[in-house]
């Protein structure tokens, strides 16, 4: 509709947007739902409201106002024109100590008034698992609770006074004895006092329907408490005042085991008299691991609060006493809280898959009964499930009666669909029976309102008609929610994707592998616009740099999802959109971990990059940086290296190389190094106890790079040595016991060997023999076809043998060349054959390239068996000390360490054992989060620059500038070190680095020091 489009911006100030990416990005919230609006408004201020209201009221279309997009029965979607709060119309207006009350606007996300109020000892009661994210707006249009309403109640409780615009453009204060009310309102009211009196359930969670009952004189006759969970069906919130609590000083967590959640959930009603802060329920089969836990199959956690951690602690005791639990703990370190909170909060997330791997989908992710009866609810409700066929994981508010659970529906064929509706009905009868809401946290939206009549009767519902004309005549606003709903079978996002997997090359083996099932793994919590990183959390770098929906990994997988879908992205393989929303992914694989669902968006964009440029120019970058193993390898052989760092410092030719390549011209061009790790390591003077009996520890590496020489000739003295070496292929095949295999990366080898140098240094110095990968080729097997036999001969193969390397095939995989990563990783494998016929583990030093090899290659070679021993074979430096090293004792650093924990390593690899080594090292300190912002290529290519180093601005060089006297600076990765060189002047070091160095000059540790260039 141009007039639309054209009418509207004329209309706001605000951004008016009607392309492509703006619709997608809002074609969904978290729920079942879809649907694709005409175009999306944010809003600057309550004109813009007001305007957008006026010009859709002309035109006849729908609005819906949104924020966070976190609704799960689908209200934040529409047809129409989408109000978008969170890009303007996010602040915190005023705090009033005093009062203990706030001013916020609709799109202000919670964990932002929770920090301006914290300082007072302040805080906004209901907390959803959400906070991070949510928005005020969204809490009170829904309702919203979270864990401690046992104690703070919902969102209504906690607000005084609304500012609405209504469709028809009246600007009203709803808030108590008829304040702000529309004309028409209380007379409705006043005509149906007796069903207003006896229509509604008495329960702590009765969300579902309109809360007119709030408008009873003995209720005060309050219009903003009215308004709380209307779904943005009856005015438009541009303001509101809400009250804050006072929190408590200190806490303490009661951990209850009890044998099975219904046990759980009998016990809960019976520890509200000792006024707990939280009740909250969960079962085995949603804990990741129970070994933190007590002893059960079921547990509650029970918050306490006080002015002293000895009163918060007392109190705690008091409930474990009064609980009849099979076992209890209480915790009251404050870490040890968080990470019990945090398999609690990410439950949203992780319900939707069920253990053996299916999907499980919202719905029916919040009904509420009384908490008395919530036990034998839960028992019906399973008998219900198994009736039907169906899984899912119940937990949630069990002090309030209040369950979660997401579901194993099939909503991919019409039967099943048939289905999911027969047990709807059947599930709102059982609530009902057990005198509950349909909804006790998240809204009717179109998943529960078409049963509104089962559980309120034909005339109530009627009211609930009757007052949205009162405030809506025209129904604009959020039309088919709550009152003449649409149905809830129609509307299905699931209904529009493909129904046969499309052509890929990754294997998905996690998602059947179909690419439409791994992009329905995002179900739209949201976890990826957090805008602050806690711990060691790395998702979404991008998003919190710009703080665009588009960048954020939810929103590349709804483009992702339209580009299945082929409604609105039309385009394929070869969307532009698409392309655009993927070209700020760090590829950090952060989500991999951090999203509660396991979306690897790091994937999906290789994925994407290759069908989209299949047969087509590439990027510049794609050719300079995405082949970059290729061209170092040339350079090694070709001898040039002095002449490339030369030209890369003059100017004009510096320049003219990165247009050329596609590189930012903010960026240096890293020097090359002047001799490769494994020329060092062919020339390394022998050491005792070699493999093999050879005399040298771990063999000799003709030529100068792994696997092969710098084109020298047969009987030199490489040469040489490898065949002299070849004599030893016999033990190779014996058992090695304590031979470890080194990983040449392309980073250490030809852009940073000091590591290599030093991870060989410590290595040897624990114990250990250590190889490369072209050792144990040249002595694990014959070399060509099995006849040659002469030294000369042999010398000569293996000359010819030089041309190849093993490589991880990252560079070519985070641009999307995936045919040429296979058949990298096809040649690696045949390399690497010799290494998979012994028990020796293979050390990767770079983390991005241990992550490649333990995840990347067995999932584009799933057919190749070896892909999978090679990526079980992967550890990381401290991985092999702990493992094949374990009586070894590291050099005392007695340092303090800076620094980040690589994200691939924070992803893929984990850190526990690094933690261990520098613990051991006496080097003290956390490693901080976040993305470093160069990401191999990304913070190279041109474009990228000024995101990549906002990323590092997160979290990176903060850390670094707070650094105490003395502190090292560990970055692991090659593009960690790369970035605090170029962003910050800092010279950042590899742990093997610091451990090597205390090893051979006690206390001469680096310290963050200027850079001079690696030798």
């Amino acid at each position: 509709m141009p007039d639309l489009e054209t009418a509207l911006r004329k209309a706001v100030r605000g951004d008016v947007e009607f392309g492509v990416t703006a619709r997608a990005l809002v074609t969904m919230d978290a729920s079942n739902y879809r649907r694709v609006p005409l175009g999306v408004v944010a809003p600057r201020d309550a004109d813009d409201v007001a305007a957008v209201l006026e010009v859709c009221r002309e035109h006849g279309v729908p609005v819906v106002a949104r924020g966070g997009g976190t609704s799960i029965a689908g209200q934040a979607t529409g047809t129409g024109v989408v109000l978008d709060f969170t890009r303007y119309m996010n602040r915190l207006r005023a705090l009033d100590p005093g009062t203990r009350t706030a001013v916020v606007q609709p799109g202000l996300v919670l964990d932002r008034l929770q920090e301006a109020a914290a300082p007072h000892g302040l805080r906004f009661g209901p907390d959803p698992s959400t906070h991070s994210r949510c928005t005020l707006g969204g809490m009170i249009g829904n309702n919203s609770c979270g864990a401690h309403s046992v104690a703070w109640g919902t969102t209504a409780d906690s607000v005084r006074e609304l500012a609405v615009v209504t469709a028809r453009g009246e600007r009203l204060r709803p808030g108590r004895g008829w304040s702000g009310a529309p004309d028409g309102l209380r007379a409705l009211v006043d005509g149906g006092l007796a069903r207003l009196r006896t229509g509604f359930p008495d329960l702590p969670r009765r969300i579902s329907g309109y809360a007119l009952d709030a408008l009873l004189p003995e209720n005060g006759a309050d219009v903003a408490r009215s308004l709380c969970g209307s779904e943005g069906t009856l005015g438009v919130l541009t303001e509101a005042v809400v009250d804050l609590v006072r929190a408590p000083r200190a806490r303490a967590l009661a951990v209850l085991g009890y044998a099975d959640e219904s046990v759980a959930a009998e016990a809960a009603a019976g520890l509200l008299p000792y006024h707990p802060l939280t009740v909250e329920g969960m079962a085995a089969d949603l804990v990741p691991s129970p070994a933190d836990l007590p002893r059960g199959g079921a547990w509650l956690f029970v918050e306490t609060g006080g002015d002293t951690a000895a009163e918060a602690r007392a109190r705690a005791e008091t409930i474990v006493r009064a609980a009849d639990a099979v076992d209890a703990s209480v915790v009251t370190d404050p870490a040890g809280q968080r990470a019990l909170w945090r398999i609690r909060e990410d439950a949203s997330g992780t319900a939707t898959r069920m253990p053996d791997g299916s999907e499980a989908w919202p719905g029916w992710e919040d009904c509420a009964v009384p908490p008395a009866r919530l036990g034998a609810y839960l028992r019906d409700f399973r008998a219900l499930l198994a009736g039907h066929g169906l899984r899912g994981t119940p937990y949630g508010h069990f002090g309030d009666g209040c369950i979660h659970v997401r579901i194993d529906f099939d909503l991919l064929t019409a039967a099943g669909v048939g289905r999911f509706r027969v047990f709807s009905e059947e599930l709102a009868d059982l609530v009902v029976a057990h005198g509950g809401s349909l909804s006790g946290e998240h809204g009717d939206g179109q998943a529960r309102a078409e049963l509104l009549p089962r559980m309120y009767g034909p005339e109530l519902v009627g009211l609930f008609e009757r007052a949205k004309a009162v405030w809506d005549p025209d129904d604009l606003l959020n039309p088919g929610m709550l009152v003449r709903p649409a149905p809830l079978d129609s509307n299905l996002r699931f209904a529009v994707l493909p129904r046969e997997p499309v052509d890929v090359v990754f294997g998905y083996p996690s998602d059947g592998g179909d690419f439409s099932a791994a992009v329905r793994r995002c179900v739209g919590v949201a976890k990826c616009r957090t805008t602050e990183v806690t711990g060691a959390a790395v998702m979404c770098p991008s998003f919190r740099a710009t703080g665009e929906e588009a960048h954020s990994t939810r929103g590349r997988a709804r483009l992702l999802h339209e580009m299945l879908a082929g409604e609105l992205v039309t385009d394929g393989w070869r969307s532009p959109e698409v392309r655009d929303a993927l070209d700020l992914c760090l590829s950090c694989k952060g989500c991999r971990t951090d999203c509660p669902v396991g979306v690897d968006m790091a994937t999906y964009k290789a994925e994407f990059l290759h069908h989209h440029y299949a047969g087509r120019r590439r990027p510049a970058a794609h050719l300079s940086m995405g082949r970059l193993p290729q061209w170092l390898r040339w350079a090694s052989r070709t001898r040039v290296v002095p002449l490339l760092n030369a030209l890369a410092t003059v100017g004009p030719l510096a320049r003219l190389a990165k247009t050329l390549g596609g590189i930012a011209p903010e960026r240096t061009i890293p020097r090359l190094a002047g001799e490769t790790f494994s020329r060092w390591w062919g020339r390394r003077p022998p050491a005792s106890g070699g493999v093999g009996g050879s005399g040298r520890s771990g063999g000799a590496s003709p030529g100068g790079e792994p696997g092969g020489g710098l084109g020298r000739e047969p009987g030199g003295e490489s040469a040489g040595a490898a065949v002299r070496e070849s004599a030893g292929a016999a033990a190779v095949r014996e058992p090695v016991g304590d031979l470890v295999v080194l990983w040449p990366d392309t980073f250490t080898e030809h852009l940073s060997p000091s590591v290599g140098r030093a991870a060989v240094r410590v290595l040897e110095a624990a114990g250990l023999r250590v190889a490369l990968p072209a050792t144990l080729r040249m002595r694990g097997r014959p070399v060509g076809d099995g006849r040659t036999r002469s030294p000369i001969a042999l010398a000569a193969v293996l000359i010819g043998a030089c041309r190849e390397r093993v490589c991880c095939g990252l560079t070519y995989v985070s641009t999307g060349q995936l045919d040429r990563a296979r058949a990298v990783l096809r040649r690696t494998l045949d390399l690497m054959e010799p290494v998979l016929e012994t028990a020796a583990p293979v050390v990767v030093l770079e983390p991005s390239c241990a992550g490649a090899l333990r995840t990347d290659l067995p999932e584009l070679l799933a057919d190749d068996p070896r892909a999978a021993a090679l990526a079980a074979r992967v550890l990381t430096f401290a991985e092999t000390l702990e493992r094949h090293a374990p009586h070894w004792r590291p050099p005392r650093v007695d340092r303090p360490a800076v620094g980040q924990t690589h994200c691939h390593q924070h992803a893929v690899l984990g850190d526990a054992a690094d933690r261990r080594l520098r613990a051991a090292a006496g080097v003290t300190g956390e490693l901080s989060g976040g993305c470093c912002g160069l990401a191999g290529d990304f913070g190279f290519t041109k474009g990228h620059f000024e995101v990549s180093v906002a990323c590092a601005e997160e979290q990176l060089l903060p850390a670094v500038r707070s650094a105490p006297p003395g502190a090292v600076v560990l970055a692991d990765g090659y593009s960690c070190r790369t970035q605090l060189e170029q962003v910050a002047g800092v010279r950042g070091e590899h742990l093997a680095q610091v451990l090597a160095a205390a090893l051979d000059a006690p206390g001469t540790v680096g310290e963050g020091r200027r850079v001079t260039g690696d030798g």
